[in-house]
């Protein structure tokens, strides 16, 4: 007999798969006993088959917590080391490698991106209002959204990086005419990295980001330990609403987040962002740099609600993250999203208090928002300012 989706009413499925043990530490216990009736409600309306989450300080990783089921035909409940697609939470990655080259003098953020592209170019582009490295950062460079996919285990494959840009590559308007949110603008700066280390794309970013991050299950293509480990992606069928499998999915625009990770290795990257450009006693970026990543570029576009209405005062963009502030702190946030994957990650800087989610829900935004927001508000109830 062939089991299908749901096969168990989700209620019931959430109370099969709690999370691990509450924690011992009196605060965190109180965050979380507060916290996970709100994830339970969440996945119930946003029709989430599973969830895992982590809170993080500057310190270290708090708490992680894992509900509902990877793989519903199979009744496989999801835990902490389940891995997910992380989507474009990883565009901020590659903007931290990209800008390591900037602090060894390749490039300046205003200056233009064309003068080193070693003679492609960007179709399209006014010579006079060139496309700057700020603009690709921030969605201002008036590069397309892009996509392209391709089934993973479909007949046809993306192009080699540098091949789709020679052949893709344009602006549809001038920079700073709107923000369009450009996956191709970050297949761009892959190959503005991998041209300025002289190091494989894919190699600098496991030798320069995850590797001294200890992000040991964050990878592009997961070998068979992390396949393992895989949640299925999952989509609502239109008409009974029940979740149903869908393809796995590669895409011409790879680097903009064709990336799979765990909780915790995401939680490793928001502590990451919650510091001052080191980690574990080495430096990766100085303190300004870092800072500007996190500091809104344009004011002219901030105050639209990003990401399922995430933001709270004057959101914007910094470099690649969302930022905004509340009562004078100031938060960063960001999500990752292709069929049957959503992904958020988020911070107060000013406390110095994160959060990371991954799940096998679609377009799950609006409820990681709300969940979002009261972790972060309950860390900073119960834990005051990070150590």
């Amino acid at each position: 007999m062939t089991v299908r989706s749901w096969p168990i009413p989700l209620l019931a499925l959430l109370a099969l798969y709690p999370s691990p043990a509450q924690p011992q530490e009196p605060a965190i216990a109180r965050v979380v006993a507060r916290f996970e009736p709100e994830v339970r409600r969440a996945m119930l309306e946003g029709n989430i088959p599973s969830l895992t989450v982590a809170f993080t300080d500057r310190q270290g990783e708090l708490w992680s917590g894992a509900y509902g089921q990877s793989n519903l035909w199979a009744r496989t409940p999801a835990s902490t080391n389940t891995v997910y697609l992380i989507g474009s939470t990883f565009k901020a990655q590659s903007t931290v490698a990209l800008l390591q080259q900037m602090e060894r003098g390749w490039f300046a953020l205003d200056d233009p991106v064309g003068d080193h592209l070693g003679g492609m170019l960007i179709r399209g582009e006014d010579f006079e209002r060139p496309v700057t490295f700020r603009h690709l950062l921030t969605h201002t460079s008036g590069m397309p959204v892009a996509f392209g996919p391709h089934p993973v285990w479909g007949a046809t494959a993306p192009l080699p990086l540098a091949d789709y840009l020679a052949d893709s590559l344009r602006v549809d308007t001038r920079p700073l005419q709107r923000v369009v949110y450009s996956n191709m603008a970050y297949s761009l700066v892959g190959h503005l990295i991998e041209r300025f280390s002289g190091i494989p794309y894919k190699e600098y970013i496991q030798e320069h980001i995850w590797s001294p991050l200890g992000m040991t299950s964050t990878a592009f293509e997961p070998p068979p330990e992390m396949a393992e480990r895989l949640a299925v992606p999952y989509v609502p069928d239109p008409g009974s609403g029940r979740n149903e499998p869908t393809p796995r999915l590669k895409a011409n625009v790879w680097p903009a987040g064709i990336v799979y990770g765990t909780v915790h290795d995401q939680a490793n990257w928001v502590r990451f962002n919650l510091g001052d450009g080191t980690w574990r006693g080495e430096r990766m970026l100085e303190p300004a740099t870092l800072d500007e990543m996190h500091t809104l570029q344009f004011e002219q576009f901030a105050g639209t609600p990003m990401g399922g209405g995430w933001g709270y005062e004057n959101p914007g963009y910094g470099l690649t993250w969302w930022v905004s502030e509340r009562d004078g702190e100031r938060f960063f946030a960001h999500s990752g999203s292709v069929p049957g994957y959503t992904a958020f990650a988020s911070g107060n800087r000013t406390r110095g208090f994160g959060v990371a989610f991954l799940t096998n829900g679609n377009r799950s935004h609006p409820h990681l928002v709300r969940l979002t927001r009261l972790a972060l508000d309950l860390m900073a109830e119960e834990l005051g300012q990070s150590r």
